[in-house]
Order: C-alpha cells, then structure tokens, then sequence
C-alpha cells in the first residue's frame, strides 16, 4: 500500500478506521507502517478511537468491533465523508463576511470545520467550541482560543457549564452556529449540552451567523435553539432553496451558495 503523509488528526484517524474495517484486525507496529506515522502516534489515536467506541483494542493492536466485523463510525467521521463540498462552499462563503482584526465565535462540527479551514492563518481571533475546529484553525496570524469545558467523545465539541460561563466573559463580532436540524419552528439540536453552548454564545455576539448544507433543512431534532429570527443571516447551498421557501420569509436574510 502506498504510504500516505496525513495533516490533521481526523484525518490520520478516517485511514486507520478504513484499514481496519477492510482487515478486521491490525497490530500497531503495521499500521505505522502503512500510513508513514509513529508508533506513539498511532497508539494515541488508537486510544481515542477505543474511547469513542469505535475500535476494541488486542494486544499490540486493534479489532473491528462486531462480530462481522463491521465497526460504526462516530457521528464526526461520519459526517466529515459526507457533502465535503457543498461544507466547503458554505464555509468559504461564511469566511467572506469576516474582516481583519475581528472575533468570531465558530460553532462545533464539520461545516464549522471548513470555515476554520477557510479562515486560518489571517489576522482574526477565533474562539473554538470544538476541538478540530481549534485545531485547523491555529495557524499564522490567527489567535484561537477554546472554552473550558466537556469534550464529547467522539464528536469533539465543548460543553457544559464552564463553556456557557467563560462564554460571558467575551464579546464576539460574529457566532457562526452549527445546527443539527431546522424547520420553520426555528433551530434545534440534538443534544441540551451543545443547545446551552450556543445559546451562550448568541448573546456575546453582535451576529449569529447560521451555516449548514441543504440536508439539516426541513428537519427537526431535540432541543430548541432558537427562533429563526434571531438568526441574522443563513448561509447554505443552492440546494435548499426549495426546501427553504415555505419559510424564507422568518430568515432576516439567506445567502445561497
């Protein structure tokens, strides 16, 4: 297998999970081997993946859980296969809005994850509800700083009462918010935890900035965020636009990209 030189963290980790789903079983030593990374490397990476339920480990290495042998991806890599480009889009259209020497606030998952990428390196402080979105987002001139906080195995986000409280201690020019689902009863999430983060950082924002691909539109998930009118600006692909219109009307406005 060709070696291949990987940059950030759930990327190195996407390759060993596809290596063991096709082998069901690999040992440390291998699969430092086959990607060109150290063995301390890939034992963290491996602990991780455990932690997140995505590997159980053996002796000298690790095993596709199940006994097909089959693992189930966490909810992070998961999401990060899937629309890569229209998050993209949406992320570097969301990029656009901010200018030099600005605070933003960037909202955990994937489409948070594109914007940070977009972002790094110019000369803006970003505060990171997540840490992969810290992680590619700390780069050249870019200050990131990250709330204290509850990491949610396997999804990386920040939560929890510390988060909300150092929230307050900060006033932001944009929050870009991440969303799980949204329908015309506004935006909601899966999780009481990240509801709380967000709703914490709306209220230090001058703009909440709502970015999502088109398949979070039309749907509803557990908790309510917010009303769709204390959301200043959506920015999303083409691809909702019809989804959109029995409800384009409670948007302040909508930027399709």
């Amino acid at each position: 297998m060709k070696q291949v030189k990987t940059r950030f963290p759930h990327e190195r980790q996407q390759q060993i999970y596809d290596l063991i789903a096709e082998r069901k079983m690999l040992g440390t030593a291998e699969l430092a081997q086959l990607l060109n990374i150290s063995p301390p490397t890939i034992r963290r990476d491996l602990a991780t993946m455990v932690q997140a339920g995505l590997l159980a480990r053996t002796h000298g290495g690790a095993v596709a859980i199940g006994s097909s042998g089959s693992m189930s991806e966490p909810l992070f890599l998961q999401k990060l296969r899937l629309r890569q480009n229209l998050k993209q889009r949406v992320g570097t259209a969301a990029a656009e809005l901010v200018e030099s020497n600005k605070v933003v606030v960037i909202d955990s998952g994937t489409t948070g994850l594109a914007l940070a990428r977009a972002l790094a390196g110019r000369p803006i402080t970003i505060v990171a509800l997540d840490l992969k979105v810290a992680e590619a987002a700390a780069a050249g001139q870019t200050e990131v700083l990250i709330p204290g906080g509850r990491v949610r195995n396997g999804y990386y986000s920040v939560v929890g009462s510390w988060s909300s409280l150092l929230l307050k201690d900060i006033r932001a020019d944009i929050f870009f918010m991440a969303a799980d689902a949204i329908d015309e009863t506004g935006v909601t999430n899966s999780t009481l935890d990240e509801a709380d983060v967000k709703r914490a950082a709306m209220a230090q924002a001058k703009r909440t900035v709502l970015i999502s691909d088109h398949s979070k539109i039309g749907a509803r998930s557990f908790v309510h965020v917010c009303p769709l009118d204390r959301v200043d600006m959506l920015v999303t692909d083409r691809g909702a636009k019809a989804a959109l219109q029995p409800y384009q009307l409670l948007f302040r406005e909508i930027r399709l990209v």
